[in-house]
């Protein structure tokens, strides 16, 4: 049984948005136990519940796939200790600890999507450890490589001086053919607003560019991906410098690594066409990019002003974009903090963090939803909607999409009564049909 949601027809449900899209975790999630058998229930499951143990607690990332179908991750801690761990679950529901972060001179705060090479090691960042001066030296950020058989970790790079090498990198990585890994910081560089690096095999770090405080201002933190020899990425401010309290909305940039030339591809201006673009780009054949922004969009979806968040599409060559969905803070969701996944009929998941099921119990603005977009039409659909129950709440990193039409994700909040009552994630996979709505 398919339950889907047509916003093309349903009628606009008003929310209570938060007065800033602030990159942070909702205060608390009750548990709500679903009591009714419903086509939602059918169709989503939970693969594992955290409990605030040594298993760890609240995971902001995504995850990332074997071959094998096992499923790997990262935690952010908890309310009862700091249990910041990397993650294996296998297909039969298997939990495994491969890593605990904290020791001297590792990460703390592993906070982005991981990636993972042919030879089963895992790759990603932390916002601070690493013995950098940072934070009262409590550390400017590390990258790090676990292999995802023994869980033996090794920290690829310390980041150290703000200004030669960044700090506090918050996404994840992308790594090309030849094992280089790049990344981006929303601080350091040289103008103190954040760059793009290269690490390449032998550790070493390269700035591929700094943000500068004018047009091409940083606070980058949704990492970059790459096609031939360019990168791409976008900035939550710049640009358009007279829009958003003069600050910028935001911009979606190309780098060419070889020589640094920067070129941004389109500005946001606020409004209809959204703010403060977050989570990473996905592109296709023609070179399109897409992605989602945290504000803007339908001004009038609450009552803050700001806007709950587009979907988008910039074109490579001439930097136009189409706003392909504009959220409306009800069932369809808003806030859409992850990133967006393609799958190879043109339609584009992700996952918002608030909006859909107004009656979570401790989260008045909703427990967030899984939604799918036509990028042709523009049309969008729910196959799921949290209820901050059993099923988890409040999804914050993107999602990951098999082979066989199935999505995978987490939630930072639900699952069940731990974490002071908010419950502390979960990991669940929604399963999708050919026409990609629920089964």
């Amino acid at each position: 049984m398919t339950s889907t949601v047509q916003h093309r027809n349903a009628k606009s449900i008003l929310s209570f948005c938060p007065t800033s899209v602030a990159l942070a975790l909702a205060a608390a999630f009750a548990a709500l136990l679903l009591t009714t058998p419903s086509a939602q229930a059918q169709t989503y499951s939970v693969l594992y519940t955290f409990t605030n143990g040594a298993d760890g607690a609240n995971p902001t990332g995504g995850l990332v796939r074997d071959p094998a179908g096992n499923l790997y991750g990262t935690t952010n801690g908890g309310f009862a200790g700091s249990w910041e761990i990397l993650f294996k679950l296998n297909s039969t529901g298997h939990f495994t600890v491969l890593h605990t972060f904290g020791a001297a001179g590792d990460g703390r705060y592993p906070n982005g999507d991981l990636i993972r090479d042919a030879g089963g090691n895992l790759y990603g960042t932390t916002v601070y450890g690493g013995n950098g001066p940072c934070y009262n030296y409590s550390g400017c950020g590390t990258v790090f490589k676990v292999d995802g058989k023994t869980g033996k970790e090794k920290v690829l790079l310390r980041f150290r001086d703000s200004r030669k090498s960044g700090w506090q990198p918050t996404a994840g990585l992308f790594k090309d053919e030849s094992g280089n890994l790049y990344g981006s910081t929303p601080r350091g560089g040289t103008h103190e607003v954040g760059l793009v690096f290269k690490l390449d095999q032998a550790g070493i770090e390269t700035v591929v560019h700094n943000f500068t405080d004018r047009a091409d201002q940083g606070i980058s933190s949704a990492g970059v991906i790459r096609a031939g020899s360019h990168l791409y990425g976008t900035t939550a401010s710049g640009g358009d410098l007279s829009a958003c309290a003069d600050s910028g909305c935001g911009t979606v940039f190309k780098v060419d690594e070889g020589t640094d030339k920067w070129t941004v591809l389109h500005a946001f201006s606020g409004g209809a066409g959204g703010a403060g673009p977050g989570g990473h780009l996905a592109r296709d054949e023609a070179g399109n990019l897409y992605g989602a922004t945290l504000a803007g969009g339908d001004l009038n979806c609450d009552d803050s002003g700001y806007g709950c968040g587009t979907v988008y599409r910039v074109d490579e060559t001439t930097g136009k974009e189409t706003v392909l969905y504009s959220f409306r803070g009800g069932a369809d969701g808003k806030l859409p903090f992850g990133g967006l996944v393609r799958d190879a009929s043109g339609y584009l998941y992700g996952t918002t963090y608030y909006g859909g099921d107004f009656n979570c119990k401790g989260s008045p603005d909703g427990c967030g939803t899984i939604f799918k977009i036509d990028e042709r039409t523009g049309e969008e659909t729910v196959p799921y909607t949290f209820h901050g129950g059993t099923d988890g709440g409040a999804s914050f990193g993107g999602l990951t999409l098999d082979g066989q039409g199935s999505l995978y994700g987490t939630t930072s909040g639900g699952g069940g009564e731990g974490c002071t009552g908010a419950g502390c994630g979960v990991v669940f996979k929604l399963a999708l049909n050919e026409d990609g709505n629920s089964t």
